[in-house]
């Protein structure tokens, strides 16, 4: 593997695993009050987006990053509906 492909993939890990800590609390505290609607939609386009440069210029770690970095997002956000709308 090449230093600049691991490179990559090292700093989109860690950069994802930055979400980590707020899905988990979000699940925890059945609350995402104090995260933004637009933060997080801009977020996830602009994931969305990165992904589909990464898939035309064929970057593994780009692609990678930006696949579970969108589902975690995407996650958050989903929680953030549930939570505003709880069930009956």
């Amino acid at each position: 593997m090449e230093l600049t492909t691991a490179l990559g993939l090292l700093a989109g890990t860690l950069t994802t695993a930055a979400y980590l800590p707020q899905v988990i609390k979000t699940w925890r505290t059945k609350s995402a009050d104090g995260l933004s609607w637009s933060m997080l939609v801009i977020l996830c386009l602009g994931l969305l987006m990165w992904l589909a440069y990464g898939v035309y210029i064929h970057d593994v770690p780009v692609i990678c990053a930006n696949v579970v970095t969108l589902m975690l997002s995407s996650l958050i956000l989903g929680l953030k509906i549930r939570y505003r709308y709880p069930a009956p």
